[in-house]
């Protein structure tokens, strides 16, 4: 028996650590499935690829970033006023254009019928 496929939205997570000169790192995606009530990100911070990158990184201070796009991810109030919002307001949040350190790719579309494995798939094909 074939499972339905449901609409996603995922984002690219970027480590860019010059943000005037528009170069960066894939570190991570956060995906967005409304008909599943999923929202979740992963990432895998190389800390030897980021470093070789640029000497200037507080690594510290970008992995306590990604934390948080967990945390809010998750929900609740140790996500402060952003984790109280509903789940497709935290997306849009997480995904908003910004100068960070830290930001997310355009967001893209697609169907899936896991999304957990669909994270996991991207997470492999656009990080690793």
């Amino acid at each position: 028996m074939r499972q339905e496929k449901h609409i996603f939205e995922y984002a690219v997570i970027r480590v860019m650590p010059k943000v005037e000169r528009e170069e960066f790192i894939n570190v991570g995606v956060i995906l967005y499935c409304r008909p599943k009530g999923f929202l979740q990100t992963s990432y895998i911070l190389d800390k030897e690829r980021l470093m070789a990158f640029s000497e200037e990184l507080d690594l510290r201070e970008i992995e306590d970033r990604l934390k948080m796009f967990q945390v809010i991810c998750t929900g609740g109030s140790e996500g402060g006023t952003i984790g109280q919002l509903g789940i497709a307001e935290r997306f849009r949040w997480l995904t908003a254009s910004c100068s960070t350190i830290v930001q997310t790719s355009p967001v893209h579309p697609g169907l899936c019928e896991d999304p957990q494995i669909t994270l996991e798939r991207l997470l492999k094909q656009l990080v690793l």
